[in-house]
């Protein structure tokens, strides 16, 4: 199958807002790959590489080779070249790295090379979720979406079982939770309080604490113990803490759904960035992580994915000791659920998850089984910077940098964002910051003068080493554009400091 076809398709999927238009052509092209193609041309439509890193990133795809006249390259050609890039270490390897690109890149024509780019930088904006892809995939083999969601989510993946969709409907029922191989999470929609999320729940919920932690999975079979992510990367060997107590807890077998986070000695989380980076490399255990687990998927033999809720944390109560349980109340009473989101928040926490109790686990999607409830922060920054768009957003400027204020003048840079826009804002905002560009505009960047103002949603504020402020923001987003404000009145640098955990 040649690249053309994926890129066309996936202009296809992003020119249209029918779903059913979108499931149609990501159908027609699942169909046309051959067997071996699959799990490439599966990741591709989903806008992601198989690769988890290539060492490319937008700075080094700013400038890019004359495009070929007429497409040839083929999805097997590309992801053999980005394959041989995430190989590549040591001495040399950015000089043969920059080779590679240029060669890929060189022998894709202009269409394809903005998809190529877009893909490697994570901009492709098609509206083809992996969620999507799935239902494609169900149309493509004639087979049950349900079979095709759960062989995915047991399997950890929608690339592994692309295969065996066109095996039929049994081939993907064997597929099975298998002690060792991670699942996919099931994830949350959110709500603007409490009581709107136990509204939506219907009945008595858990309201479970919604930890400031990262989100782990603990399989263990025997002594052998598996952690991992949210994203399904092992991350044993960094949490030999965390494995011990598995290992400790009265079971043959168990995968269990948790957070671990660093404690403080007064008991109140750490700092998110603390832990994150705590997780993110192998290094000596200094502070402690610990686990607080909230679910059990199964238990000595028995899987627990189609049991409700409520089975599922009698389970996890035998099992666990209270001091690695997330805190929960189960509650009809919205006063009462209410009353225990503010008890987290003042511990420290995020905010909570509501859940139905007689629900089954529903990995990788977000429906109305699990609802999450956080306070939102809006604060004023002044855009400094712009991308242009790919993909749906091509010939608009899409990703603002944002900038908060510095008390000796000048701004100062502390993230970015492409979320929360509607097209009529894309418009407004492309030539809103054509007028403000400094030197005229250049194929990826726009550097503006710092005159707008911008309200920007946000979760957190974490430190970061990234951006110039020693800060960034967690999960930023648009609320709206302040045209009542000026620079001047933009929230400054200090103010986010003042936000991040003691």
């Amino acid at each position: 199958m040649l690249l053309a076809d994926i890129v066309s398709t996936s202009n296809a999927v992003a020119a249209t807002r029918s779903r059913k238009a979108k499931v149609a052509a990501l159908a027609e092209c699942l169909g046309a790959a051959a067997r071996n193609e699959l799990p490439v041309v599966v990741a591709y439509l989903a806008g992601s590489l198989l690769q988890r890193r290539t060492g490319l990133g937008w700075r080094s795809l700013t400038t890019l080779p004359s495009p070929a006249a007429e497409p040839s390259l083929t999805v097997v050609d590309v992801h053999e070249a980005f394959e041989r890039m995430s190989l590549l270490s040591g001495s040399g390897s950015q000089v043969s790295r920059a080779g590679e690109a240029e060669g890929l890149f060189a022998a894709a024509s202009e269409t394809e090379q903005t998809w190529l780019r877009g893909v490697v930088t994570g901009e492709v904006r098609q509206g083809a979720l992996d969620s999507l892809v799935q239902e494609g995939l169900a149309v493509a083999a004639a087979v049950p979406l349900a079979a095709v969601r759960r062989a995915a989510m047991l399997s950890g993946s929608t690339v592994v079982v692309a295969g065996l969709a066109f095996d039929g409907e049994e081939a993907l029922a064997e597929v099975g939770l298998v002690v060792g191989r991670p699942v996919m999470p099931m994830l949350a929609s959110s709500a603007g309080s409490v009581t709107e999320a136990m509204a939506k729940v219907g009945g008595p919920a858990v309201v479970d604490t919604k930890l400031d932690g990262i989100r782990i999975q603990a399989h263990r079979h025997g002594d052998e113990v598996v952690i991992a992510t949210r994203t399904l990367d092992d991350i044993t060997a960094r949490l030999p803490e965390v494995a011990e107590i598995v290992r400790s807890l009265p079971a043959s077998s168990v995968v269990l759904d948790g957070e671990a986070m660093l404690v403080g000695p007064d008991g109140r989380p750490r700092p998110f960035q603390e832990t994150a980076s705590r997780t993110a490399t192998r290094s000596e255990v200094t502070d402690a992580v610990m686990p607080f687990f909230f679910d059990v998927l199964h238990l000595d033999g028995a899987d627990l994915l189609d049991s409700p809720l409520s089975e599922r944390l009698a389970a996890l109560d035998t099992l666990v000791p209270e001091e690695h349980r997330a805190p929960r109340l189960t509650t009809a009473d919205p006063e009462a659920a209410e009353a225990f989101a503010r008890e987290a928040l003042v511990a420290g926490q995020e905010g909570v998850v509501v859940k139905g109790t007689d629900l089954p686990w529903e990995a990788g999607r977000r429906g109305s089984g699990w609802i999450k409830v956080k306070p939102v922060h809006t604060l004023d920054l002044v855009v400094i910077g712009v991308e242009w768009g790919s993909g749906r957003r091509r010939g608009w400027l899409s990703n603002i940098h944002l900038g908060a204020r510095h008390p000796d003048g000048g701004f100062v840079m502390i993230g970015k964002t492409f979320k929360g826009m509607t097209d009529q804002m894309l418009a407004w905002q492309t030539e809103r910051f054509t007028e403000l560009a400094v030197g005229g505009t250049d194929d990826w960047q726009v550097v503006v003068r710092p005159e707008q103002v911008v309200e920007i949603a946000f979760d957190g504020v974490q430190r970061s080493t990234r951006y110039p402020g020693g800060v960034a923001l967690r999960f930023a987003r648009v609320v709206r554009y302040r045209d009542d404000k000026t620079a001047a009145d933009a929230d400054t640098i200090q103010t986010f400091r003042d936000l991040l955990s003691p």
